[in-house]
């Protein structure tokens, strides 16, 4: 049984990595070990009702590791990348560090998994951004069958996008808002309760901002092809979890909503609702835990049966498929 690690598990992505290990692979407690932060260091969490013990990170540690599952952001990525590298160790990262790297893949399993066949020697594989997940789950089967010519998205993207402080300051804020904690807030976070935010990270000198550019860019390099116009709009909204998309796609063929249904209801792990009714489509509350991607609202340009413009909604758990399940379930084809 191999030997798996995961840095970073005391955060959101970390603990929900420990759920989705017990979920989706057999590990053995004592196959797994924690890694974590000075502060959350000699703290237990539970895995297959065995308290493991969260250790400080050591490079003398990774000698006996095979998988490395990484969560700890960029800059720890950037610094210690290499010496994991060097103790034998293929490190799968949910960072931004590496994701754009041409040294190294970008790796959505059902969309472009047999990348994984390629490798031979540790390595970095890039975990992708969790909106760009999401949809290019939704892309991959339209574009092997339609043709891409180009993607218009807008996302409305959860709290727990920005970590375990995006969700604390979303709880504070509506608690304050509602007088059940008078508490100030010393969590350095815009107004999210009750407000959409129509940038996440940082704002570029010619006004995109870097998560659009991730999914500009992500997109292009996981579906492998460059010559697909991509448009994106990136806000928060005050929801604590799961990332909603509009998506709008010119085909290089024109195609019927039935067909694209039929379509993305043949691809892995895509729940499609055909059903045109309010509470059945899918949303943030609903999908809630989910694995899977959920895609509702298939429609063509209006009024036409048939075009080369269509529209859907997509809704995934940004905590599950769009970062710590993906990353397991890379996981999950190393080891099979």
């Amino acid at each position: 049984m191999k030997q798996i690690a995961i840095v970073g598990a005391t955060g959101a992505v970390g603990q929900q990595m420990i759920k989705d290990l017990e979920e989706f692979l057999n590990v053995p407690p004592e196959n797994l070990r924690l890694f974590a932060s000075p502060r959350s260091v000699g703290s237990k969490l539970l895995y297959r009702n065995t308290e493991l013990t969260v250790e400080a990170y050591s490079a003398d540690a990774f000698s006996s590791i095979d998988y490395v599952l990484m969560s700890a952001g960029s800059g720890f990525s950037k610094k210690h990348a290499d010496e994991i590298l060097a103790a034998g160790a293929t490190i799968i990262d949910n960072s931004s560090a590496w994701r754009m790297d041409d040294r190294y893949p970008l790796v959505v399993p059902e969309v472009n998994g047999h990348l994984l066949k390629e490798l031979s020697a540790a390595t970095v594989i890039a975990n992708p951004n969790c909106s760009t997940i999401q949809m290019v789950m939704a892309l991959k089967p339209i574009q092997e069958k339609f043709g891409l010519k180009m993607v218009n998205v807008s996302t409305y993207q959860s709290v727990s996008g920005s970590g375990q402080k995006g969700i604390a300051a979303l709880d504070q804020q509506v608690k304050q808002h509602y007088k059940i904690d008078d508490q100030t807030s010393e969590i350095d976070y815009a107004q999210i309760a009750f407000n959409v935010v129509p940038a996440i990270d940082t704002l570029q000198d010619d006004g995109w901002c870097f998560e659009e550019i991730k999914m500009i860019k992500e997109t292009h390099k996981i579906l492998g092809d460059d010559k697909i116009q991509v448009m994106a709009t990136t806000a928060r909204v005050p929801s604590f979890y799961c990332h909603c998309e509009s998506v709008s796609l010119q085909l290089e063929k024109p195609s019927t909503a039935s067909e694209i249904e039929e379509c993305l209801s043949s691809f892995k792990d895509l729940v499609v609702y055909p059903q045109h009714h309010y509470e059945k489509f899918p949303d943030p509350i609903s999908v809630r835990g989910s694995h899977k991607t959920h895609v509702a609202r298939v429609r063509t340009m209006y009024g036409r049966e048939s075009s080369d413009w269509i529209q859907f909604w997509i809704v995934a758990d940004n905590l599950k498929k769009g970062a710590a399940t993906n990353a397991v379930q890379i996981l999950e084809k190393l080891i099979s």
